[in-house]
């Protein structure tokens, strides 16, 4: 079942919960291998051993899931992070590494990748055991209050778990009816940018009427040999100010107008034909790369299995960031409680009410509140 549409950062998303929603994003369109910098040797990773009992494990390495780690490091709690993608950033560097974040305590404006650089080098300090490239299946509770997490790869034991999963797993929504454009994928076509560089010189059809498809406009314009931008009316979900940034500049704007058909040789696209659904008048452009930017479904996957109390297409919880199971919390994108609003900066604060509350629950003489960090020796 999908539920009504949501913006988690840029990207407007609908959580769901069906099974058959399709293959993650970042798998389908991934074209870069893993940035070099992604666990710098000097931040000494450390290996343990397979059955070792860690007293929090975090599912997922995004802002919310690195700073969950820097907070129980800090509250000298032996930490895992987990998560499925093959380096650490989350959404933000799969989705958006070169734009522009603006609602961050501390940074007037910072790139995506940049705030995720700053979020591994905190995250890692105190030195957590760092597992990429997989997928958390199932749970196991045991008597003794414990946990056993297994990935598609291996058994991770914890006292502590923090769901930090973001929106889960997100597939693109694509343009219907134009199945026959997967191929293209990766190549040509995408569903968000990774880089400018392919953009270089490109004539470039970005297909969307949101924030990201006016930030793609923007920031590829100087670089493209040109931008078109359709949108299917004449109301647009983006901002104002970004509406009107594109309105003014050199991007050759479409409303009311959709794509019919797509002309490419399985690696290259040639042109596309693009309609106005008012009139069904057709025009044949000529394009080299084409985005669709039309939002994504996300699914939270075999979390909802888990027997946690599911809500909104995600992980219900309370005023210290506990799921109805004692020792689970959740924090980020993937939260849901009274008045949640969809923002890293609440990530932040939910990630560290997260930590110190899973410090007690290990250790119930413990205090939650941890102290000014100001305090602490450096």
């Amino acid at each position: 079942m999908t539920t009504k549409k949501e913006h988690f950062g840029h990207a407007p998303v609908v959580p769901t919960d069906d099974p058959a929603v399709g293959k993650p994003a970042q798998a389908e369109t991934r074209e870069e291998p893993p940035h070099e910098d992604a666990l710098a040797d000097d931040l000494n990773v450390p290996h343990p051993a397979v059955d070792e009992l860690f007293d929090c494990t975090i599912i997922g390495g995004g802002p919310t899931g690195l700073y969950a780690a820097f907070y129980a490091g800090m509250r000298e709690m032996s930490v895992k992070i987990i998560d499925s993608l093959a380096e650490l950033g989350g959404q933000v560097n799969a989705l958006y590494p070169e734009k522009n974040i603006f609602d961050v305590a501390g940074f007037p404006k910072v790139l995506g990748k940049e705030l995720i650089a700053h979020c591994v080098e905190q995250g890692l300090q105190f030195g957590p055991t760092v597992c990429l490239g997989e997928k958390v299946e199932q749970l196991e509770r045991h008597e003794d209050g414990t946990f056993t997490l297994v990935t598609d790869r291996r058994r991770h034991r914890t006292k502590t778990i923090i769901i930090a999963a973001g929106v889960g797993a997100f597939t693109p929504r694509k343009l219907p009816k134009l199945e026959h454009i997967d191929v293209l994928e990766g190549k040509c076509l995408y569903y968000f940018v990774k880089s400018f560089e392919p953009f270089r010189g490109q004539r470039v059809l970005i297909v969307g009427g949101g924030d990201s498809a006016m930030d793609w406009a923007m920031a590829l314009e100087p670089l493209a040999q040109s931008v078109t931008l359709i949108h299917r009316r004449d109301r647009w979900r983006a901002h104002d100010s970004s509406v009107r940034k594109v309105l003014e500049s050199s991007v050759n704007v479409h409303t009311f107008h959709e794509v019919k058909s797509v002309e490419h040789d399985g690696e290259r696209v040639h042109s596309a034909t693009i309609y106005d659904n008012r009139t069904n008048a057709e025009m044949s452009l000529a394009f080299d790369k084409i985005i669709l930017s039309l939002g994504f479904i996300a699914n939270i996957g075999p979390i909802k299995e888990w027997c946690l109390e599911i809500e909104k297409g995600g992980v219900k919880v309370d005023s210290t960031m506990q799921t109805n199971i004692p020792g689970i919390f959740a924090a980020g994108d993937v939260a849901r409680y009274t008045g949640k609003l969809n923002l890293i900066a609440t990530g932040f604060g939910e990630a560290a009410i997260a930590a110190n509350y899973a410090k007690t629950h290990i250790d119930p003489s413990a205090k939650a509140f941890p102290g000014h960090s100001s305090e602490k020796d450096e």
